[in-house]
């Protein structure tokens, strides 16, 4: 159509040439006012294009007990009941302690497992049993854990390709991606990276909007976010519940646990369940909380925000044994009086046991029911690509790793320059061979233990989800931590070795680099089962140290490996630096002769470098047998990870029908 405009204007005459421009741009203007009314009636829409099945979740008699070590016993639920609808937010609310975080993960099928937890009760959707895999159901920690270098864009993608089925396509994949961004009001910060302390990038508002935004990809029937206004400002607390509003008007069941609202958000909730220590003192429609305890005498003072009011109300004041008496009886009187208004429900008649499930162990956080959306190679390749691009955008790390690596090695050049062939030399060039090998295996270990504990919480929450087991995750961490677990003992070592005058010889120099690479490996494959052991970073940070100090006692300068005691001789085996050791000294000492000064009788005296190997009790050995039993070691400790990471998969504690009561 262009193109006919233009050849007729070409040839029009002057006064048709205007009209036919001015036609010509209005016509485009139409075609793109459409086009765009098309793309966002597409993405705004995408509710009513695919209309989500309302779900109704019922939950009755829930008592939740956790069991002391002296065997005394305290209640966090008592016979809690209560219903969330379609179309409606719920929110659970009171002051803290009084088991809003505990009733949501009960309903969401998300309690942590414990011995000492004992929890009961009903907990139906649309009739059915829960947890069922008829039902999906979305949940928002507390805590918004990110890879911290992707884009908005890019985290919701990633969710989208590893849950989206392979038969779909890329377009319908990308069109759930833009629709989600847009109906969270996320546009703007779409292409913005996450950040972290570090580096700078979105807001605590926009992260729990993000957090959303991913269980939306899935599209739940049922979201459950606990706290969503915690750690936020009036501005982004609003924004927050405002997209949990939106999606409800969808027709989702939204139900969250909230602390003190501002009077603006509690005015956006349809339903309120008002909790204290661990009892139900109301539950209803939120324009009907009020009148209520206005009935049982307790009035909201006029301009006073409602939630601050219910707050007070159902508190325990411990300022004295007086004031805690008097705030005691007041809430045993309120959760009487509803009791009495609003009596538990029938005991559900569904069976007990859910196949596939033990009550003894909890439920496995692999998903009930689920299954990953796409195959084993493309979890790979997007789980690879994702932990490239974290890597690789993580410039501040890279920067300190680098710096670190050179500065170590300047020292250590000025420290150790050109070493010569005397007797002295000797001690010099095991003393250098030794700190190049502890320096290069406590940085990667340290890099490892500040970033796998918190990724490993990332990855168990991506598991409870069945996005991927533990596999994929585990070859492509590894695939794409290896480059650059090479590179940084690689620019140590290129500037060490010729600074300190080391063997000249470009095999030998090939083999040094080569031995402080495979140390690296392993290093970082103690960090990977130290950081899957341990439950935080800081913990990690305090045990990797300690494990790999044993590793440094019988690294082979220290101790003897001939003068170990018979019990103790397996861990010199086991020490990643002691192979590293030998595999530095064997290369470089090897057909080395030092001068070591003359006799008594002015001859000559030389020591040949296979004496000091003998001596160190690495006589008989070469560099392949190092590499070999380095990476004996490497394959020990990535097995040993794997294996711990897949065993401490996500387990929550099973709901259990009531215990029948004595008449």
């Amino acid at each position: 159509m262009d193109i006919i405009a233009g050849a007729a204007a070409c040839f029009a005459p002057p006064q048709i040439q205007a009209g036919i421009g001015a036609a010509t741009i209005a016509l485009n203007l139409l075609n793109r006012f459409r086009l765009r009314r098309k793309r966002a009636s597409a993405l705004e829409s995408d509710a009513s294009l695919h209309p989500i099945e309302g779900v109704t979740l019922e939950w009755s008699q829930v008592t939740c007990t956790l069991t002391g070590k002296d065997g005394s016993s305290r209640v966090l639920l008592d016979g809690l009941h209560g219903r969330a609808r379609p179309g409606r937010i719920l929110a659970i609310f009171g002051p803290s302690g009084s088991g809003k975080t505990t009733l949501l993960n009960t309903i969401a099928g998300q309690l942590p497992y414990s011995k000492s937890l004992g929890l009961e009760g009903y907990i139906t959707a649309n009739g059915s049993k829960m947890p069922s895999s008829k039902f999906k159901t979305g949940f928002v920690a507390q805590e918004d854990l990110f890879f911290s270098q992707l884009t908005v864009r890019e985290t919701l993608t990633m969710a989208a390709e590893l849950r989206a089925k392979e038969s779909s396509t890329a377009e319908e994949r990308s069109e759930v991606v833009e629709s989600v961004i847009r109906r969270l009001g996320l546009s703007k910060c779409s292409d913005t990276v996450i950040g972290d302390a570090k580096t700078r990038g979105l807001s605590g508002g926009e992260k729990k909007r993000l957090a959303i935004a991913c269980e939306m990809i899935s599209r739940p029937q049922m979201i459950m976010a606990d706290e969503p206004t915690s750690g936020l400002d009036a501005f982004g607390a609003q924004q927050a519940v405002r997209a949990l509003k939106d999606l409800a008007s969808e027709g989702n069941t939204v139900i969250m646990s909230i602390h003190q609202p501002r009077s603006s958000i509690f005015d956006m909730l349809d339903d309120i369940c008002l909790l204290s220590e661990g009892r139900l003192i109301y539950f209803g429609p939120r324009e009907d909380v009020l009148p209520y305890f206005r009935k049982l005498g307790h009035a909201c003072p006029a301009h006073f925000n409602p939630a601050e009011f219910l707050a007070d109300l159902v508190a325990v004041d411990h300022t004295s044994e007086e004031t805690e008496r008097a705030s005691a009886a007041r809430i045993e009187e309120l959760a009487a009086a509803f009791r009495a208004s609003s009596p538990a429900p029938a005991a559900s008649s569904l069976p007990l046991d859910v196949p596939g499930r033990s009550g003894e162990e909890g439920a496995a956080g692999d998903g009930v029911g689920l299954q990953p959306g796409c195959s084993l190679p493309r979890q790979v390749a997007l789980l690879l690509g994702r932990s490239w691009k974290q890597i690789r955008r993580d410039k501040a790390t890279l920067v300190s790793r680098a710096s670190s690596q050179l500065s170590s090695a300047i020292v250590f050049s000025a420290i150790y320059w050109k070493l010569g062939m005397k007797q002295s030399d000797i001690q010099s060039r095991l003393g250098l061979i030794q700190v190049s090998c502890i320096g290069t295996a406590m940085t990667s270990l340290i890099k490892t233990l500040n970033v796998f504990p918190r990724e490993r919480t990332i990855v168990q929450r991506e598991r409870s989800r069945a996005a991927y087991p533990v596999i994929s995750y585990f070859a492509s961490k590894l695939a794409a931590e290896l480059p650059i677990g090479a590179l940084f003992p690689a620019i140590f070592g290129a500037v060490v070795y010729p600074c300190t005058g080391l063997a000249p010889d470009a095999k030998k120099f090939a083999s040094f680099l080569s031995i402080l690479v495979a140390e690296s490996f392993a290093a970082q494959a103690l960090g990977l089962t130290v950081g899957a052991v341990a439950p935080s970073t800081s913990a990690a940070l305090a045990i990797g140290p300690a494990v790999m100090l044993v590793s440094i006692v019988f690294g082979g300068l220290f101790v003897n490996v001939d003068g170990v005691p018979k019990p103790l001789r397996w861990i010199p085996k086991t020490s990643l630096i002691k192979h590293a050791f030998e595999g530095a000294c064997i290369n470089e000492l090897t057909g080395l002769e030092f001068d070591c000064g003359s006799d008594r009788q002015g001859r000559p005296r030389t020591k040949r470098g296979e004496d000091v190997l003998a001596d160190l009790g690495a006589g008989g050995d070469t560099v392949r047998d190092t590499f070999v039993n380095q990476g004996r070691v490497i394959c020990a400790w990535w097995w040993m990870a794997y294996r711990i990471i897949e065993k401490r998969r996500p387990k929550y504690v099973e709901v259990k029908a009531p215990r029948p009561t004595a008449a």
